[in-house]
């Protein structure tokens, strides 16, 4: 008789327990209900601002993305500024991101030497720093990081799906 009770004792405790944490959830930093919190630097000024052009088409895709009802209901903020192309600024801009506006990953960011100046900051804050996007020769370094999945660059792609991978 005891085991009977006690197996469902056990089961209704179960079950109340997975009820009460089915109504309370709880996200990371930059995730709610309602909203995902991405962030992104960009050289909007400085000498690679012609790749500013990313950032302001990424911010359009995301606008998209919300006018069609965002992902399952939530809507996507985008909080992109200016890392001036330089590394210094690129890791300024970043601590902003992550300390004040609370995003829930890097994305997008443009340039090799900005993604290298913040990906220390990213891994040590355990950030994702996703869609990395090199302007000139990916550094090693971007390739092992744990937190890190980079874009793949379009005459690369191009070259793997012609046969071509020279």
């Amino acid at each position: 008789m005891f085991r009977k009770s006690g197996g469902l004792i056990c089961a209704l405790l179960l079950i109340g327990l997975s009820a009460g944490s089915a109504a309370e959830k709880k996200y990371g930093p930059g995730a709610t209900d309602t909203e995902i919190k991405l962030g992104q630097t960009v050289p909007y000024s400085g000498p690679a601002s012609a790749f500013s052009s990313y950032g302001r088409l990424m911010t359009g895709y995301f606008e998209m993305v919300n006018a069609s009802g965002g992902i399952n209901g939530r809507k996507i903020t985008l909080i992109s500024l200016d890392n001036a192309f330089s590394p210094p600024k690129a890791l300024e801009q970043t601590r902003k991101l992550v300390e004040d506006s609370g995003v829930l990953a890097d994305v997008g960011t443009v340039g090799t030497t900005p993604n290298v100046a913040i990906q220390k900051y990213l891994n040590q804050a355990k950030v994702p720093h996703i869609f990395i996007l090199p302007v000139g020769v990916v550094s090693p370094t971007l390739r092992i990081s744990p937190g890190a999945c980079r874009c793949i660059r379009a005459s690369r792609w191009r070259g793997r799906r012609s046969g071509n991978t020279s």
